[in-house]
């Protein structure tokens, strides 16, 4: 039984949630319906919010239970009307299978360039390793996170309805999500396909693990759908330079309160940036081997 807390009604209580309560996530509106059951999870339908499994997250951004809200309480009154009532997407096999199998097939490419291609190359942190994060479905694609010793990008892979096949490696693209736009690069490998990339870290000596990293990744993704850090233009960097202003906060002692192990949203920009040039816009001159190799 769920024991912790969430945002909403009956003071956040979850012990005072009807069986048949359906809530919202904060961050990605994302609707969970105890009729329809949840089925990334593989959670059967009929199943309470407070019965989930306590390591249940959102299916969408991975954001944690704490933040989903009531938006039916399951008593009747305060239902939306059945012809606005949010629903969650309908199943798609063909999408599943693209978020079941995309993971592995970018891991042993990648791997393989690491190995093959980047032996002896500078800028390798090789107290990492290759890994492919948090992919989920997003708006009938599949949207994840990829980690290399020598850099950490978002990857976007075209859907069972889309046709990528004219897709130009190396033209850049404006992607839109709810904290803003960012800039991704055309890309396509034989063992993947074509997909699109945008990259947050390279090189990756700012990690000192492997664990710090994945938590990076995760954070990351779950910020693309905050719509509270919102601005105009490209927030590729403002994903960045914020973990970054937490690894500087670790180093000064904080790192029990920055790090925390479900933490699910990046702090704020502060008002007056100062990104660094990400690899993937003005700095690809300067970091063009990172590109070579990465996408």
């Amino acid at each position: 039984m769920l024991t912790r807390r969430f945002e909403g009604s009956f003071l956040g209580d979850a012990a005072r949630l009807a069986p048949t309560a359906v809530l919202e996530c904060k961050i990605c509106w994302h609707v969970y319906d105890p009729a329809e059951g949840c089925e990334v999870w593989q959670v059967p339908a009929g199943t309470p919010f407070a019965e989930l499994p306590e390591d249940w997250r959102c299916p969408k951004c991975d954001g944690a239970r704490e933040q989903f809200m009531v938006i039916d309480d399951g008593a009747g009154a305060a239902s939306l009307p059945a012809s606005v009532e949010p629903k969650a997407p309908a199943h798609d096999g063909r999408l599943e299978a693209l978020v079941a199998g995309m993971p592995a097939r970018f891991e042993a490419l990648f791997r393989e360039i690491h190995i093959g291609q980047m032996r002896g190359v500078p800028l390798l942190n090789e107290t990492l390793e290759v890994k492919a994060v948090g992919f989920r479905p997003h708006e009938g694609r599949v949207l994840g996170m990829l980690i290399t010793p020598w850099f950490m990008n978002i990857v976007l892979i075209p859907g069972p309805e889309d046709d990528w096949s004219g897709l130009v490696p190396g033209a850049k693209e404006l992607v839109a999500f709810p904290s803003g736009h960012y800039e991704f690069l055309g890309a396509n490998r034989a063992e993947t396909g074509p997909y699109k990339a945008c990259s947050l870290f390279s090189p990756m000596f700012d990690f000192t693990s492997m664990l710090q990293a994945e938590e990076t990744a995760r954070a990351a993704l779950a910020a693309l759908f905050d719509a509270a850090i919102r601005e105009e233009g490209d927030r590729s960097g403002d994903i960045r330079r914020a973990r970054e202003d937490a690894l500087r906060a670790m180093e000064e002692g904080g790192a029990a309160e920055v790090v925390a192990a479900d933490a699910v949203e990046v702090a704020p920009p502060p008002a007056v940036p100062t990104r660094r040039a990400l690899i993937f816009g003005a700095g690809l001159a300067s970091d063009a081997s990172g590109d070579r190799v990465a996408s």
